[in-house]
């Protein structure tokens, strides 16, 4: 008897809702409609337009700042778990609070396991994101995870800039397994910036661990936030006899003067995903699309599909 797939529904949050739009583009199905209802007091109520009883509900919402897109993710899916949704699937491309996956120090909260809770907790089967801050952050849930890898975004568009002495390089200790993993596909050396903090976002120090001299280097990282510390890495490969130095992040977060810092930087370009929407164009900032790979997952999902042919570079 051929497997029955239940009916797909895509619906986005406001946060977005440009890339859900593509998303759906790309699976060939049009978004759905969802209407949010605003208080005087700031309180709101997101509520779908069409029913939803019986199918696969696929919700894009990345949770970046401010918490009202992981406030308006949780009521979305509590909405479509009332009105009776078949399986609901978060689909969170940038999965906010990833960098709080620890205790570092007494007395703090983990953030990024109460975020798993609260999804757990309002409903959702399963979660889909892409390059988590720290791959263990899956264990976190107790439902499947669907972990997408962008360097199958990334790759292609690296090789095509025909870079003769590509170089890796990662802009801190704790991202060298990522730009070792990143490394394997072009069977290219890696180098390390050695950071020292002296708190979030403020660095200290910074040293090179390996020899970039007459080198194109390529900086991986998974989230740009101040910029501060691409900026510096690539001020200090630079000055250390690097022939070019650009950035691939997955996330670009880029608050406060990181647009500023990018362009004063040594950096050729940074290169991203959409899976934040940009605040304001930059001549140094080249943005890809997820879309595509997203909606392969979704289908995958729909359809019990393999996940893992979509790492595939």
């Amino acid at each position: 008897m051929p497997l029955q797939f239940n009916p797909v529904k895509i619906f986005a949050g406001t946060g977005t809702k440009e890339l859900a739009s593509k998303i759906a583009e790309e699976y060939g199905k049009p978004l759905g409609n969802v209407t949010l209802s605003k208080f005087s007091d700031g309180e709101f109520q997101p509520s779908f337009d069409e029913s939803v009883r019986g199918c696969d509900v696929f919700l894009v919402q990345s949770t970046y700042q401010p918490s009202d897109n992981l406030m308006e993710l949780l009521l979305m899916v509590d909405a479509a778990r009332r009105a009776s949704a078949h399986y609901i699937t978060a689909v969170v491309p940038y999965y906010g609070l990833a960098r709080q996956d620890r205790k570092d120090k007494p007395r703090v909260a983990i953030g990024a396991k109460l975020v798993a809770n609260l999804l757990k907790a309002a409903g959702i089967h399963r979660i889909m994101t892409m390059d988590l801050h720290a791959a263990q952050i899956q264990g976190f849930f107790d439902i499947p995870v669907d972990h997408l890898d962008a360097s199958v975004i990334f790759v292609p568009y690296i090789k095509s800039l025909g870079l003769e002495n590509l170089t890796i390089a990662s802009p801190d200790m704790g991202g060298s397994y990522r730009a070792r993993t990143f490394a394997k596909f072009f069977n290219a050396e890696v180098i390390i910036c050695d950071k020292r903090r002296l708190r979030a976002n403020e660095i200290e120090a910074m040293s090179i661990i390996g020899d970039v001299t007459g080198q194109d280097i390529v900086l991986i990282d998974d989230i740009c936030d101040t910029a501060g510390t691409l900026a510096k890495a690539a001020a200090l490969i630079m000055e250390n006899g690097a022939r070019s130095v650009r950035a691939v992040c997955t996330h670009p977060v880029l608050s406060g003067k990181a647009y500023e810092t990018i362009e004063n930087s040594a950096l050729e370009e940074l290169i991203v995903t959409d899976t934040i929407p940009l605040k304001q164009e930059s001549p140094k900032i080249r943005q890809l699309s997820t879309a595509k790979l997203f909606a392969k997952a979704i289908a995958s999902v729909n359809e019990y599909g393999s996940i893992s042919e979509l790492f595939k570079v």
